[in-house]
């Protein structure tokens, strides 16, 4: 995958992206007619990308297909990867079928054992059609894009290759040192019985030489014995020093980075290596009018840089898991991350949010997640779920079964869930952190009256419910709050929704307050920009846009971006 470093120095890599051969099918005739060997007819597209940003395409929703020819040299096996395939993803090499995938946002892959040498035809069959069991449901407040919106590459692999490497530390107390290890997961692509020695390296320190045999496309997995690094420096915010790791056999190599960091609660306050933080930070969407979530790199450094201009030290990535790449840019510059799976909103109703399959597929997301992740110093904080019904006792078996996957294998993260409804929420026993979406001032809530009044009762309402319930002492974030603004409509009346003196004075009133409650320690304000959204949603999205970003979609501030930069920057220096 595209990365902001070489994953592979040894390694053989195939880039697959560019120009790709693509047809729809809205009648869903294509296996029938056997696409999957080859697309006879369709038009050249390039690869990342959505279809609906193709002329008359916007609405389009259902099936597919992509075609890719490309070369190998030698016999051996492929390792087919995809960083995301919009929604459901079915892949053929050769007209021999591979696998399918589900989820929109998660990286996968593939091992395609014994592939020949020569010209090869890897056919995708993407489906964004959305059903009672999708990821995200019909209800929900983004667009539903289809494609394949990030990179695709085929690695060639010949003898004992390297799949995964998670660096797993324990600081010491003092934090001047760690204990650490790999668990590593290999795999032999050879048809024979294959031996090699094994390494991992962090920064200068070798912290595991051994070597391994492996029977004929076995696949195995390990964790080294535990290793001491002396005198380490932190990933901080200010000084976000990461160490490169090196995994290597005698054919193959896996690179990566990883930064050394503790975050933990204590009191009402979240601690970054033993220090009080206050996260203050914007909800963002990995989206853009002209390229939907086939978001390019140029973008995500415009997108970072406006957000640090802001004095933000987090962002929450709203709603999906966002690409590898960017997460690499928040590690080099020290901005802390949220990242969560789709599973957004009231769509989820009792009888999904009770159906094994979707708690099943939000767990494999949950897996992918963690699997493609695990290394990113930047995320401090695991988001289980989005808005769904933490009123129902299903949700609570769902957030269990969630939040225990994320402790045995998420590394040292908080968890947690936004809730809108947090007066009558039954699954904060699993978060370390509360993290409340309301919307006083915009919507109504709890028979509210809709003005900025409303806020004053809701902190001592939160408080008392915190307590009654025993999660006093957890501290709480403000994870989503704000108003719509439309760009460049102005108001001499402070009380006119959807001016953009009105979305300022909401934010201004919301920061201050959140700043000096005592049991909040942070605030990520909806949202960094405008998004598009449904055309089918029923809540008020003037242009079908929801407006509530500090900037429009283009990236052109509103007034509220400026006070928002003026109160963070204003607390960044009280720290």
């Amino acid at each position: 995958m595209k990365r902001l470093f070489n994953e592979h120095e040894i390694r053989t890599v195939i880039d697959l992206n560019g120009a790709w051969k693509f047809k729809t099918d809205p009648d869903k005739v294509g296996i029938k007619q056997k696409w999957q060997f080859g697309l006879a007819q369709g038009d050249t597209v390039v690869v990342p990308s959505v279809w609906n940003n193709e002329l008359g395409l916007l609405a389009y929703e259902g099936w597919g297909w992509y075609e890719k020819k490309f070369n190998t040299s030698v016999d051996a096996s492929l390792r087919l990867e995809f960083g995301s395939v919009m929604t459901a993803a079915t892949v053929w090499l050769d007209g021999e079928y591979v696998g399918e995938h589900y989820g929109a946002f998660t990286q996968f892959e593939f091992v395609v054992l014994n592939v020949k040498a020569g010209a090869h035809t890897l056919v995708v069959l993407a489906d964004s059609t959305i059903d009672g069991k999708s990821f995200p449901q019909r209800y929900t407040d983004w667009y539903n894009y289809g494609g394949i919106a990030r990179d695709v590459q085929a690695d060639v692999l010949n003898g004992v290759s390297i799949l995964k490497n998670h660096i797993i530390y324990e600081l010491s107390e003092d934090l001047k040192s760690a204990k650490i290890c790999s668990e590593i997961e290999l795999i032999n692509a050879k048809n024979e019985a294959c031996s090699s020695p094994v390494t991992v390296t962090v920064g200068d320190t070798l912290i595991y030489d051994g070597s391994v045999t492996i029977s004929a496309y076995e696949q195995v997995s390990f964790k080294t014995p535990w290793a001491v690094m002396e005198s380490i420096s932190l990933w901080d915010t200010d000084t976000p020093t990461l160490y490169t790791v090196v995994a290597k056999t005698d054919c193959d190599d896996l690179i990566d980075k990883v930064g050394f960091r503790l975050i933990e609660t204590k009191n009402n306050d979240i601690l970054l290596n033993g220090r009080s933080i206050e996260l203050l930070g914007v909800n963002r969407h990995e989206e853009h009018p002209d390229w939907g979530f086939a978001f390019p790199p140029k973008l995500m450094k415009k997108d970072l840089d406006l957000i640090c201009d802001m004095g933000c030290n987090t962002i929450r990535g709203s709603h999906y898991p966002n690409s590898r790449i960017f997460l690499d840019m928040m590690d080099e510059r020290g901005i802390l991350f949220w990242s969560e799976i789709p599973m957004w909103g009231c769509g989820f109703g009792p009888k999904a949010l009770a159906d094994p399959d979707i708690v099943n597929r939000g767990l494999n997301m949950h897996k992918e997640m963690t699997r493609f992740y695990y290394n990113h110093p930047s995320i401090v904080i695991w988001g289980m779920h989005n808005e769904i019904d933490t009123s129902n006792p299903c949700t609570v078996e769902l957030t269990k079964s969630y939040c225990e996957h994320l402790r045995k294998n998420g590394g040292n993260r908080l968890i947690t869930h936004a809730s809108n409804h947090p007066l009558n929420d039954l699954c904060m026993d699993y978060n370390d952190i509360i993290c409340i979406n309301i919307y006083h001032g915009w919507y109504n809530y709890y028979g509210g009256s809709g003005s900025l009044k409303d806020w004053d009762k809701f902190v001592v309402d939160l408080k008392n419910r915190l307590t009654e319930k025993g999660w006093y002492g957890k501290p709480v974030i403000m994870s989503e709050f704000g108003a719509a603004a439309l760009a460049g409509f102005h108001s001499h009346f402070d009380t006119v929704r959807w001016s953009e003196e009105y979305q300022r004075d909401l934010l201004e009133y919301t920061i201050e307050l959140f700043h000096k409650t005592e049991y909040m320690r942070g605030t990520y304000v909806w949202q960094f920009c405008n998004i598009r959204t449904s055309f089918s949603m029923d809540i008020n999205r003037v242009r079908y846009f929801n407006n509530k970003g500090l900037l429009d979609e283009y990236r052109n501030p509103k007034s509220a971006y400026f006070k928002v930069r003026e109160l963070y920057t204003k607390y960044a220096k009280e720290k």
